[in-house]
């Protein structure tokens, strides 16, 4: 019974975590100038073009621990309004895989009468396809037989799209996006192993960017909010984070706060608990001249946990084809 319960909550607390086999997964990398992996809106909104790619590993030392690699590129087609970019990712956990890759398209609306004022509305769309992959070669002892297991290597790809929409005033910014819009067929099960189409994920944030005149610092606290559809999973992220100019760039960092509205049961002794995912992410990150470099560390602050050691992610990221900075705004995500 103890296992039973123990491996429930183990399931329930990760996939509270990242959303596995439902696209890109979501976690704090965002927060390192990323906004753009999660929001298809955020295409082309800054003056530069943006190339990033990151790298995340979950329980070093564990066989078929979690990774996840991305590359992403953004940037505006010419003075106009269109922005454009690209998705590519690898998603890897335990026996199972996702590969996929997105086109995206931003259509961004000015609102100010002149350049100086920020007050644009964006428009986003990702386009692509995602491949599940479940390799069950290993399950099964030779000669034996399981009319649930196949014994081999299982997969299927489909298309999905994902849309949002961004708006920036001034130092103020909010974003909502709808991801995996579409019913899928294929390999993706619950935790009772029904297979379920409904991949649907809503995610909505928003933050404010404050500065002292003439400061080197700046603050942005900011909130997200995410809800998986089919299982009525729902978590919060409170993040912080600070910003020092510097005469190479900038130097930043902060700290995001990840909790999940939906707890797990957790025996403990003759009673079952109740226990939310609770994440606690420190970044840090430097933008010297045209390059961005960043390191994200995520700690698992539960009693159940698989193991003690928490999640790595490194980001690299390069700047080009920059415009001058129109607008007279503390607002790091388009200046």
């Amino acid at each position: 019974m103890f296992k039973k319960y123990w491996l429930i909550a183990l399931i329930t607390l990760t996939t509270s975590f990242g959303f596995a086999q439902e696209g890109v997964p979501v976690y704090s990398d965002y927060l390192t100038d990323n906004y753009y992996l999660i929001h298809p809106s955020m295409a082309g909104v800054a003056n530069c073009a943006k190339i990033r790619l990151t790298a995340r590993n979950q329980w070093f030392g564990v066989d078929n621990a979690p990774n996840l690699q991305t590359v992403s590129a953004n940037g505006r087609v010419g003075e106009g309004p269109v922005g454009i970019g690209g998705i590519f990712f690898n998603d890897e956990n335990g026996y199972h895989s996702t590969i996929g890759g997105y086109a995206s398209f931003a259509y961004h609306l000015m609102f100010s009468r002149n350049e100086i004022d920020l007050n644009m509305l964006s428009f986003g769309i990702n386009a692509g396809f995602l491949q599940y992959t479940v390799d069950e070669t290993s399950w099964l002892a030779p000669g034996d037989f399981d009319q649930i297991v196949s014994g081999q290597v299982q997969s299927a790809t489909n298309f999905n799209i994902d849309v949002g929409f961004s708006y920036h005033y001034l130092d103020f910014y909010a974003h909502a996006t709808v991801k995996n819009l579409l019913e899928n067929d294929g390999i993706n099960f619950n935790e009772q192993g029904l297979e379920f189409r409904n991949l649907r994920t809503y995610l909505v944030s928003a933050g404010y960017v404050i500065n002292k005149y003439g400061s080197e610092w700046s603050y942005e606290p900011s909130i997200m909010f995410m809800r998986r559809d089919a299982t009525s999973e729902s978590s919060f992220d409170f993040n912080f984070k600070a910003y020092k100019e510097m005469n190479f760039g900038k130097v930043w960092g902060g700290l995001s706060y990840r909790l999940a509205l939906d707890s797990a049961n957790v025996l403990g002794g003759d009673q079952a608990a109740g226990e939310n995912f609770q994440g606690i992410t420190p970044f840090l990150g430097i933008d010297y001249k045209q390059f961005v470099f960043a390191y994200t560390y995520t700690y698992q602050a539960n009693t159940v946990n698989f193991n003690t050691g928490g999640f790595h992610q490194l980001t690299l990221g390069y700047n080009f084809g920059c415009r001058r900075k129109k607008f007279e705004c503390n607002c790091p995500a388009v200046n």
